[in-house]
C-alpha cells in the first residue's frame, strides 16, 4: 500500500493536517485549539479505531496519540500506523508513565513520548516541529523519486 503523498514545503505556508487521538475530550479539544492556532488543520478521534478511520479518509502526516484508551489503545494504533503509513510520525502522550509503555513506544517507532498533564506546550510543539521536518525530508525524497520515474 502506498501512502498518499502531499508535499509540504514549510508548515507555515500550508495548513498541515494533524490528527489528535485521546479519549479525554478536554485534552483532545485543548490540543485541537492549540494546534489550530499554530496553523494546523486538526482532526480528532476518541480512540485508535476512530483514528484509523480518519487516516483512511484524510492524509495526516503527524499523529498525537494517548496510550491508554478504550476500543483500541494508542500502542495498537501505533503498530497499525507503522504498517500502513510509514511516513506518518506518531507522538505518544500519556498520563500513565511506566517503563513498559515507554519501551514499547520506542520499540514501535514513536517519535517521542510526552507525559500528561502538560505543564507547558513547548515539548509537544518541538516534537511536532521535528516530526514535520522529518516528514518534509521524506516527502522530498519520494517526490524526487517519482520525478525520476517519469
Amino acid at each position: 500500500m502506498h501512502e498518499r503523498i502531499i508535499i509540504y514545503e514549510t508548515y507555515l505556508e500550508q495548513n498541515v493536517n494533524l490528527l489528535i487521538v485521546d479519549d479525554e475530550s478536554k485534552i483532545r479539544e485543548g490540543l485541537r485549539r492549540h494546534f489550530e492556532f499554530k496553523g494546523f488543520k486538526v482532526f480528532t478521534a476518541a480512540n485508535g479505531a476512530e483514528a484509523l478511520n480518519a487516516l483512511n479518509e484524510t492524509y495526516c502526516p503527524i499523529v498525537i496519540s494517548d496510550i491508554k484508551m478504550p476500543v483500541m489503545d494508542g500502542l495498537k494504533l501505533l503498530r497499525e500506523i507503522r504498517g500502513q503509513y510509514p511516513i506518518t510520525k506518531v507522538i505518544m502522550i500519556t498520563g500513565q508513565v511506566t517503563l513498559d509503555n515507554i519501551f514499547t513506544c520506542m520499540r514501535l517507532g514513536a517519535e517521542t513520548a510526552i507525559y500528561k498533564p502538560f505543564v507547558e506546550m513547548d515539548e509537544l510543539d518541538q516534537a511536532v516541529q521535528r516530526s514535520l521536518e522529518a516528514v518534509i525530508r521524506w516527502q522530498k525524497k519520494l517526490s524526487q523519486l517519482l520525478k525520476m520515474k517519469k
